[in-house]
Parts: C-alpha cells; structure tokens; sequence
C-alpha cells in the first residue's frame, strides 16, 4: 500500500488491539507489559477506559530509574505525558506534521475518548514512499540531534 499525505491515519494505523496500562499501575507492571507484548510505549488510560498519555520504556529509565525513584512504588499516572494524539480522520501530513512538533515516535488514535490504534514509525515505514518517509525521518531526527548533540534523540 503507497499512502499519500492526504490519505487517513485510520489507513495506516496499527488497528490491532494495542495494550493499554491503567494509571494506577506501577511502572515495574508497565516494563514487563512492554516486554510481555513486544513493544517500547504504552497507552495510559483511567478507570473509565479514557486515554490519559503514554508512557515509554525511555521514561521508565530516565524519569525513574536514573532519578532514584523506585518502579515499584511510580505509577504509569505519575509519569503520563505525551497527551498527543490524532482521531482516524486526521491526514497523514496532519499526524506527520504534530509528530514533528512534538517530536514523538508514536501517536494514540483515539475515538469518542477510547484508543482505536496506534500510529507509529513502523506503520509509516511500511506504507509511505521512500521519498516521503526519507523527509519525514529527517525532519524529526535532525531536530532532535540538533537539540541533544551526537547520541540524542526525542525524550
């Protein structure tokens, strides 16, 4: 599938169920998930099942572990941030252009408040042309080794 700018996310968007953690789990719950299921980032949601953030496996890291804090007792709440997110009608261009803003890897799709996918560098890589997905890794990179120096990239 060749996916123009103007296409939709809900094209492109990794539809199957993606794992979420509640708020209220600690983050030493939140890595064994990313471990469990495969995957670098997790959807936050509250009780009432609504999208509050996501957490990574570099937050775990640095905003945890690195800052003395203990991942038994730090809840995915605590650490929720990243309240980007796009709806299955956003354009391509449109969520390519908020994950450049914001230099973030990965978008929550999102619909009535409930997480219907995931967008992420791989399902770009796998659908957009080369050309396309060339400027797209640039844009995001460079500003981002710009702002961190040679090892650095989005936090």
């Amino acid at each position: 599938m060749t996916t123009k700018m103007q296409d939709h996310v809900r094209e492109l968007m990794s539809k199957e169920a993606c794992c979420t953690i509640q708020a209220h789990e600690t983050l030493d719950r939140a890595a064994q998930l990313m471990r469990e299921e495969g995957v670098g980032a997790l959807p936050i949601v509250g009780s009432d099942g609504r999208f509050e953030g996501i957490i990574t496996d570099r937050d775990i890291i640095v905003k945890c572990i690195a800052a003395g804090h203990d991942p038994s007792r730090v809840t995915a709440g605590d650490l929720a941030s990243g309240l980007y997110s796009v709806s299955p009608e956003t354009t391509v261009q449109e969520a390519l252009d908020l994950m450049e803003d914001h230099q973030v890897k990965r978008l929550p799709v999102i619909k009535d408040n409930r997480m219907v996918g995931m967008i992420s560098e791989a399902d770009l890589a796998q659908n957009l042309p080369d050309d396309q997905l060339a400027e797209f890794v640039h844009r995001i990179y460079a500003r981002a080794s710009g702002k961190r120096g040679a090892g650095g990239g989005p936090g």
